[in-house]
Parts: C-alpha cells; structure tokens; sequence
C-alpha cells in the first residue's frame, strides 16, 4: 500500500507540473480528456485527486493522460520528478533591448518637443503613431486585459454563442437605440460607413448589415463596450467598412504631431473592439469551444461571428502565449497586427510595402485573392522558416481570403511560433528549426519537413490541439525572409532560401 501511494505521489506531481507548464487548468484538461475518450474521461475532482496522490491512475487513464501530453506512460512511473526546464524567456522582435544612454536625450521635455518634428518628417500621423503604441502595448501584455474581460462578462454573462436577439436586449437594457441608415448617405473620408454612435444613446448602423448578423453582432458589442466604458460620450472613431489607400491610412498628408484626440481616438477604438471580442467570445467559454474544434476557424460560423473575431480572441485566450495576427489589404497595407511571438516584420500598421517578400502567405494570398471576390476559400496553412539573424525560427500560419463589409477582399492571418511548443516538450527547438531550414536550402526554398522535426511538430500540433498545424504537415515548409526587397525567387533561387 505504501508503494501505491508513493508512486501516486510521484505520478501525481509530474502530472501537475507538466499541466501548468502547458497553461492548462484542471477544468481544461478534463475538456481534452473528454475530447480524446467521452466515455472513459475522468473528471475534474479526480484529476485533482491524482495530481495530490490521493488516486491512482488506471492504465487506460494514464495511457490517455500521456497521449494529451505527447509522452509515454513510463514516463510518470518512474520516480525523477525532474521536469525539463522552461524554455527561457524569448526575445521579441523589433530591436534588441540596450541601456538608453545618455538618459537625459530621453527626458519628458525633449521628447516632447522631438515627438512632432519626428511624425513630421516620416509623414505618419498622430492617430496612426498612437495604434504603434497601443500595439505594443497590446504585445508586451500578451493581449491579456482583465478588467475589459470582466467587464464583458458581467453584462454578457459568459453566453455562448450570444445570440443578436441577446444583444439587442443588452441594448434595451442600457437606453441604447438602434437607428439604421443607408448606405449612400453614410461615408468617412470617401470610404462607406458600417456604423457610427451618436452621443448620448444612438446607434447609427449601415442597413446592409441586416443581411450579414455576424457583423451586426460585432457592431452592437463594439456600442455595448463604448457605453459601459466611456459612458455613450461619443468620442469614439466611426466605424468604417473598408480599407481605402487614402491620407488616412498612409499617412501621405498627413500633419506632424500628436494631439490628446489621436491618442483617445486610437485607444477607445483598442478598447472596445477588445470589449466586443470579450463579449462575443467570452475567455473560458471560448477556450472550451476551442478545444472541442482544435481551433479550426470554420467553428466560427457555429458562433454567429467572424473569422477576425475568432483569430483575434485565439490570440487573447489561448494558454500559450506565442501567436500572431495580421489583417491585410492588397496591395500590402496592413490593417491589424498583433505580434505576440515578436515575429520580425519590414512593416506595420503605418507603411506600405511595395515590394514584399512573395512567401509570406498573406501576402501570396494578396496577390492571388482574386477568386474570392466570386465565393468563399477554405483556408490554406502553412510552415515557414524565418533566419532573424543568428537565430533561425519556425512558424505555422493558417490564413484565409476574405471580404469585408464592402465587400473588399483581403486576407486574415492567424499563426503560432513553434519554437517554444517544441521546447516545452523536451525537444531541441532551435536545432529543429535549423534542420528544416537547411532542408529548404538544399530544396532552393521549399522542402518537406525532416522526419525528425515533422515527428516533433506533429507531437506539439496534438499537445496544442491546433488542427491546422498537423494539416500544415501535408506541405512543403517554405522560406520566408524578415526583410523586404527584390526577390529573385523567379529566378530559381532568393536570398532568404540562400540565407536559410
């Protein structure tokens, strides 16, 4: 008897690392449980009993509990409660971190003063210079906003899917008015309106969005959020359907400076859009939901919302905290970007990139997006490898070709840094990632993956439960290059599959 328990004891504690070292919650791991066997899933309290040794496992439960994790059995039985270490804290992208020395240059005044000549001169607006700072903002807290979350969930209640009729109650509840407008007398700055809040109680939407309920939904949370946050003042951006190459977006025109509005303006927008997330798909649900589809984004028409909407909360509540997003506009403007793995990028929200590398999926599917115009496309994943100097990465993406409000096509991104995952699970991340990009190399750019490292990402696709990282498998993995410039792909070769 004193043996049993022992070996309950060790079982049990490795266990519970190997769970917190993976983000997962008792209740989660009991959700994968459930979704690997219904029937032989054990439940909440009892996987607390066997991580406090109070049970034992049987073999059939401890053959599932190892599956999930990508181990064997053997491994919990023996008695070396030493787990592998964390991987350490990655660098992110963007420049490295160095002592701003002298730091009199970086005093209130002086940047005060450097701040508008700075925005002058690279004509970048205020507005648009205040979404960087949010961005980075959004990035350095791994989009991880608690108080937007809870304030969500007290007038959402954790629904979901929250119904438009549920919304439209929400509405009533707080004085909110619905007013609808067409579409011919709405329009900001040329480009056509989806919806604008008229201070203290009216929403102004776009009667073309009776027919399309997943982006009423969004429209409604969004007013929901700027009513509960900013009390209906009516200092919030209209709500615009497309993206135009205008003044407004480049910043061709554009003033030096930077004034309170830009900052509110940017940051209310930041505000309630992560509110309408929140509301629509709220954090435990939502990551419940997730499990149960492997994160596949075709679960988002079960919901009643968009594919923005579900990439961008996948980025929010996911326990694993190495993801990007990126919303694009051909011919390469990028309208949204999150860089929660600080993937390396010649651009951002500010610029257009008028040569860029032509491996990237979304911009492949920018430039070959067209069909989309005629019906929807399923979405495509892929694996590239990245050399950022000296470091070489790995990263899976799943992308998709859709269109707006108007009707515009462009392309959503949504993507993991495997390096980590793969690290996590005992495996040499970087030594992987360096395979598969000599394997590119040698293959002039495009290769399937190694054995070895295809073994290892599949193992971390199961251990993630990301569907489309194991769909991405099926495909060569491809170059990618950090930096934008003539690319002589066409000519068999490029510098970033030569620099692989």
């Amino acid at each position: 008897m004193a043996g049993l328990l022992r070996q309950g004891h060790f079982l049990g504690t490795k266990l519970r690392a190997l769970r917190k070292r993976h983000g997962l919650t008792l209740d989660e791991l009991s959700a994968r449980c459930v979704q690997a066997d219904a029937a032989g899933a054990p439940s909440v309290s009892y996987l607390s009993m066997i991580e406090t040794g109070k049970r034992v496992p049987s073999p059939e439960l401890l053959a599932m509990l190892a599956g999930l994790f990508g181990k064997e059995p053997r491994w919990f039985l023996d008695e070396n409660t030493a787990i592998d270490p964390a991987p350490a804290k990655r660098e992110r992208g963007g420049l490295e971190a160095m002592p701003l020395e002298p730091a009199f240059l970086f005093s209130h005044e002086l940047l005060q003063n450097a701040l508008p000549e700075l925005l002058s001169q690279t004509g970048t607006s205020g507005r648009q210079f205040a979404q960087l700072l949010i961005r980075v903002w959004q990035e350095k807290h791994h989009n991880d906003f608690p108080d937007i979350e809870r304030a969500a969930e007290a007038v959402g209640r954790r629904e979901l899917p929250l119904s438009l009729e549920r919304l439209q109650g929400i509405c009533r509840q707080l004085g909110l008015q619905l007013r609808w407008f067409d579409t011919e007398r709405g329009a900001h700055a040329g480009r056509p309106l989806r919806a604008r809040f008229e201070a203290p109680d009216t929403m102004w939407v776009n009667r073309q969005l009776r027919d399309q309920p997943e982006r009423l939904r969004y429209e409604l949370a969004y007013f929901i959020g700027h009513r509960l946050l900013h009390n209906g003042d009516g200092m919030v951006s209209p709500r615009v359907a497309s993206l135009a190459v205008d003044a407004d977006f480049t910043g061709a025109g554009a003033g030096g400076g930077m004034g309170a509005q830009d900052v509110l303006y940017a940051w209310r927008d930041f505000e309630c859009s992560f509110f309408a997330g929140a509301l629509l798909c709220p954090r435990v649900p939502f990551r419940r939901f997730l499990v149960r589809e492997a994160h596949r984004l075709a679960a988002c028409g079960k919901l009643g919302v968009t594919t923005a909407v579900v990439m961008r909360r996948m980025t929010a509540v996911s326990p694993y905290r190495y993801w990007h997003y990126f919303d694009a506009y051909p011919p390469g403007f990028l309208r949204a970007v999150y860089r929660g793995n600080g993937i390396p990028l010649p651009w951002g929200n500010m610029s257009l990139v008028s040569d860029p590398c032509p491996r990237w999926a979304v911009f492949r599917l920018l430039r070959d997006g067209a069909p989309a115009r005629h019906g929807p496309q399923a979405p495509t994943s892929q694996i590239s490898i990245m050399q950022d100097g000296a470091r070489t990465r790995l990263y899976c993406c799943h992308s998709v070709v859709t269109r707006d409000a108007a009707r515009a096509v462009h392309v959503q991104s949504v993507g993991v840094d495997l390096v980590p995952a793969l690290e996590a699970q005992g495996f040499d991340g970087e030594g992987l990632a360096n395979s598969v990009g000599e394997a590119c190399r040698r293959g002039g750019g495009d290769a399937p993956l190694p054995a070895e490292a295809s073994a290892a990402v599949l193992s971390v696709a199961r251990v993630l439960n990301i569907h489309w990282i194991e769909d991405a498998l099926a495909t060569p993995a491809g170059v990618i290059c950090p930096r934008s410039g003539a690319c002589p792909r066409g000519a068999r070769r490029c510098a970033a599959a030569r620099a692989a």
